[in-house]
């Protein structure tokens, strides 16, 4: 059912304030991450969280995250995520936008503005700062992929 304890003050909620965020994680090129909530932090068992920002106009080196999934919440800017064996696959978010990226999933984030950094929350669903960096060249042009579920059906083609 949970762990059970007696010093909710040392084993209750953490608040980690901006300043507090930790740089010494694995880096991707072209990103900057930084951890605030880690088993070592906060005492997470399951998760990671922390902050990413691209630079305006920049984007990452192509990347996976091994077994973990991975949540990213856009704050400011606009983030393009390219995906795919050959990064063949692009869409785009912007603020109180969500992105999930499944495990092993080779990917790319570009800051899609040429004048504003990129800034989310990242949550992985481990503890391990898995970064598996990929050496992938790019499709030149890659296929926009609209987002469909069951609630939000695909728009009809255009003839």
């Amino acid at each position: 059912m949970g762990r059970v304890s007696t010093d909710w003050r040392e084993d209750g909620v953490r608040v980690i304030p901006p300043d507090a965020l930790d740089a010494n994680t694995p880096q991707t090129p072209g990103m900057h991450r930084a951890a605030a909530v880690t088993h070592a932090r906060a005492g997470a068992e399951k998760l990671w969280a922390g902050t990413v920002t691209i630079h305006p106009g920049a984007r990452t080196g192509a990347h996976h995250h091994g077994e973990l999934e991975s949540v990213i919440y856009v704050v400011r800017g606009r983030a393009r995520m390219r995906w795919g064996a050959r990064l063949e696959f692009v869409a785009e978010a912007g603020p109180g936008g969500f992105i999930f990226v499944p495990p092993w999933v080779p990917h790319q984030e570009i800051n899609a503005l040429d004048d504003e950094p990129l800034e989310c929350v990242l949550t992985r669903s481990g503890q391990d700062p898995v970064v598996v960096n990929l050496d992938v060249e790019g499709v030149a042009d890659p296929e926009h992929v609209p987002w469909v579920d069951p609630g939000h059906p695909a728009p009809p083609a255009v003839s």
